[in-house]
């Protein structure tokens, strides 16, 4: 196999290793916690998981369009603006955990404690991804999902949400002092500066735009819905969406791979044809992983995910239909963000926004599977508009040009 089919092989190793890990923390929460606890846990994990994809918006995808001699000092930077950003963050989770009252109070305060720790490790990722070394970042995200499994295993049944939370950020840092081990030889003798993460126009701040439209909004809503209805509707809705975290991978997957690929094709029918039959592809592996999930036995969905089993079952149609047109449009999005990259923002903002509007909506007329209905049509109605913008499109519409992958440094 070539070295750039290895790089590959590597990345969605990698991206499975990290999916793998989000899952496997949830899976584990929930066998040792009661149905509250891991609302408590979920409420925090979710907070974890917005500010993750703000990172990953605002750092990593502008880290991995750097080309050139400088990748090493952007290295740096990224990740010194990463320390210093979470840090601030995480004493806003502290000041938040004091004010609240009880285990949700003390579970934010563990993240708050933690959070440098796990956006650091995760922030190692594209580092190695702009560097094109991803086999240093499967090594350093293998290590994490060791680690994180076996500290997780240690907790005693009925442990609290805050020492859930606690186990699962300090065991990052085995991985966290591998991953800047392998990173040295990239960043020795070079300097970071902070200052282009500071500027207006930096280019991350489009990616948090549609990251916050796109993926943000639905989170902060499921969130919200602990705020102002019950903790058990976020426990639920995230149990229910942790059974579907394979189908993540191949998501993440065709969003990394797909643009390479598909630039090759040479103009938009070869595209939209490769591009609609992953779309069918990807649509009926989510129904199928559904109807074998809806199949599965109480007594194994309870080894799965404990109590929490009994009211993330109950939304397995509504979320497996989601994830069935989710398909459907990622593949749709796929092609605009090749033939027009531009195209894309403007579909989130309104879709997304419309996504959350049906959930809270869905929630106020038939409850938490209302809620989950909700989700699914706005995966449908985004999929259905996004498929109808592919074809508004010229038929000269092409592609951007790439460049070759340099070869890692020794």
């Amino acid at each position: 196999m070539s070295r750039r089919g290895l790089a590959a092989v590597a990345s969605v190793l990698d991206q499975a290793a990290s999916s793998a890990t989000n899952i496997l923390v949830l899976v584990l929460a929930a066998r040792l916690s009661s149905a509250s606890g891991f609302a408590d846990f979920s409420m925090v994990y979710v907070t974890f998981s917005v500010l993750l994809g703000l990172n990953m918006a605002y750092v990593g995808q502008s880290l991995v369009l750097v080309k050139g001699e400088r990748l090493g000092g952007e290295c740096r930077s990224a990740l010194g603006f990463t320390a210093a950003a979470s840090a601030v963050v995480g004493a806003l989770l502290l000041v938040v955990g004091l004010a609240l009252a009880g285990a949700a109070g003390t579970a934010f305060l563990a993240l708050g404690l933690v959070l440098p720790l796990v956006l650091l490790q995760d922030g190692l990722r594209y580092c190695f991804s702009a560097l094109r070394a991803p086999q240093r970042a499967l090594a350093a995200d293998a290590l994490r999902l060791v680690c994180v499994v076996a500290a997780l295993a240690l907790q005693p049944e009925g442990a609290s949400a805050g020492r859930l939370v606690l186990a699962w950020g300090l065991s990052a840092l085995p991985a966290l002092g591998a991953g800047l081990w392998l990173l040295r030889p990239y960043v020795r003798g070079v300097r970071g500066d902070l200052r282009p993460y500071l500027r207006r126009g930096h280019l991350g701040q489009r990616f948090v735009v549609e990251f916050a439209v796109g993926n943000g909004s639905s989170q902060l809503a499921v969130l919200g819905l602990g705020v102002f209805a019950t903790p058990l509707a976020v426990g639920a809705l995230r149990g229910s969406t942790t059974l579907f975290g394979p189908l993540n991978v191949l998501f993440n997957s065709a969003n990394a791979f797909g643009p390479p690929v598909l630039g090759r094709l040479g103009g938009k029918r070869a595209t939209v044809r490769a591009t609609a039959a992953l779309g069918l592809v990807l649509a009926a592996v989510g129904a199928g992983w559904a109807t074998a999930l809806y199949l599965l036995p109480d007594r194994l969905g309870r080894q799965l995910l404990g109590d929490t089993w009994a009211g993330a079952s109950a939304l397995l149609p509504a979320t497996g239909a989601q994830y069935a047109v989710m398909g459907l449009g990622t593949c749709a999005l796929l092609t605009l963000r090749v033939l027009a990259p531009k195209a894309t923002l403007s579909l989130q903002v309104v879709f997304s926004l419309l996504s959350v509007g049906l959930l809270l909506g869905g929630y106020a007329v038939w409850g938490v599977a209302g809620a989950a209905w909700g989700l699914a049509a706005g995966s449908a109605l985004k999929a259905l508009a996004a498929w109808w913008r592919v074809t508004r499109l010229p038929a000269a519409a092409g592609s951007r040009d790439t460049e070759p992958v340099p070869a890692p440094a020794a």
